[in-house]
C-alpha cells in the first residue's frame, strides 16, 4: 500500500515560509499584489479563482479579481490587460486560460511583464524554465508537482522519470523541472510506442494527459512513485485523476490522489511566484 501524498500537507508546510516572507517584504514598505484576470464564469476558473484569494488572504498577499464579460472585445481585453500590467502596485497577473474563442491571448502574452507573469503564459518565462533560469516562473501546476516530490523527501537525482504528456502548461515544463534535478527524463504521448513497457521503467511517473484512469497497475512498476495531475469527471459526474489510484495504490510507493493531490498545492505556489516578483520588480526599480 502506497503513501497517500496530500496536497494539503505540502501547502500547510509552505504557508510558514510564505506568511514571513510576506512580512519582510511588509516592512521595507512593499505590499505583494496579484491581480487575477477572468473572462466570463466557467466553473472551474471560478473555483480556482475563490481558492486563490482565500491562500493569499491566508499569507497576507493583497488580490483582487478583474472580471470581463464574456462578450468583451479584443480591444477592450487589451485594454484592460495593459492597464493592469503597467500599474506599478501590481506584482503579479493570473489570467485564466483558454479564452472565449473570440478573443486571442498572443497579444497580451507578448506584451506582460515577464516578473508579473506567475503562472508562464510568455515565452520568456518558458525559456526561462528551460535555461533553468530562476528569474522565470514555471507554471503553477508544474512547479506544484515538484513541491510535492521535495516535501516527501523523494530524491530525484538519477531516478528514471516518465512523464504522460507534452503540454506546454505542465509536460514540456515539469520534464525541464525535473532535468534540472538531474533525473533522466522521458516524455511520453499519444504516439508513443511501447508505452506500457516505457511506464513499467518508471521510477517517477508523471501522468498529465487528461483522459480518466488512463494509468493501470499494468502501467506501474512495483515501488514507483505517482504523481496524478489530471482532473478529469468520470462517467458518473465525479472528479477523478489521469491513474486508476484504488488499484494503482497498492503498487506504488507513493501516490498522488484527485482531488487533495497536486491542485492543493497550486495556489500555495502562486503566492510564491507572487513573492518572487515583488522582490525581483523591487530588485529592478533599485536599479532603475
Amino acid at each position: 500500500m502506497g503513501i497517500v501524498m496530500l496536497g494539503s500537507e505540502v501547502a500547510k508546510a509552505m504557508k510558514e515560509d510564505l506568511i514571513q516572507e510576506v512580512q519582510i517584504l511588509k516592512e521595507k514598505g512593499i505590499e505583494p499584489h496579484l491581480t487575477i484576470i477572468r473572462v466570463g464564469a466557467r466553473p472551474d476558473d471560478v473555483a480556482y479563482e475563490r481558492n486563490a484569494k482565500r491562500r493569499m488572504e491566508v499569507v497576507g498577499i493583497a488580490c483582487d479579481v478583474i472580471e470581463l464579460e464574456e462578450t468583451v472585445s479584443q480591444e477592450e481585453f487589451e485594454k484592460v490587460f495593459c492597464q493592469v500590467n503597467q500599474d506599478e502596485n501590481v506584482h503579479g497577473i493570473l489570467l485564466f486560460q483558454p479564452l472565449p474563442a473570440h478573443l486571442d491571448a498572443e497579444p497580451v502574452k507578448m506584451q506582460v511583464c515577464p516578473y508579473k507573469d506567475v503562472d508562464c503564459m510568455c515565452r520568456e518565462n518558458a525559456a526561462k524554465v528551460f535555461v533553468g533560469e530562476q528569474t522565470g516562473h514555471a507554471p503553477c501546476t508544474a512547479e506544484a508537482v515538484m513541491e510535492m516530490i521535495r516535501y516527501y523527501g523523494i530524491p530525484v537525482s538519477g531516478k528514471r522519470v516518465v512523464v504522460l504528456g507534452r503540454s506546454l502548461v505542465i509536460g514540456k515544463p515539469v520534464s525541464m523541472l525535473m532535468l534540472e534535478q538531474n533525473a533522466t527524463v522521458t516524455i511520453c504521448h499519444s504516439k508513443t510506442e511501447n508505452l506500457e513497457q516505457i511506464c513499467q521503467e518508471a521510477d517517477i511517473l508523471v501522468a498529465a494527459v487528461g483522459r480518466p484512469r488512463m494509468v493501470t497497475e499494468q502501467m506501474v512498476g512495483a515501488g514507483a512513485v505517482v504523481v496524478d495531475v489530471g482532473i478529469n469527471v468520470d462517467e458518473n459526474g465525479n472528479l477523478c485523476g489521469d491513474v486508476d489510484f484504488e488499484n494503482v495504490e497498492a503498487k506504488a510507493s507513493y501516490i498522488s490522489p484527485v482531488p487533495k493531490g497536486v491542485g492543493s498545492v497550486t495556489t500555495s505556489v502562486l503566492a510564491k511566484h507572487v513573492i518572487q516578483a515583488a522582490k525581483l520588480l523591487c530588485d529592478e526599480a533599485i536599479k532603475g
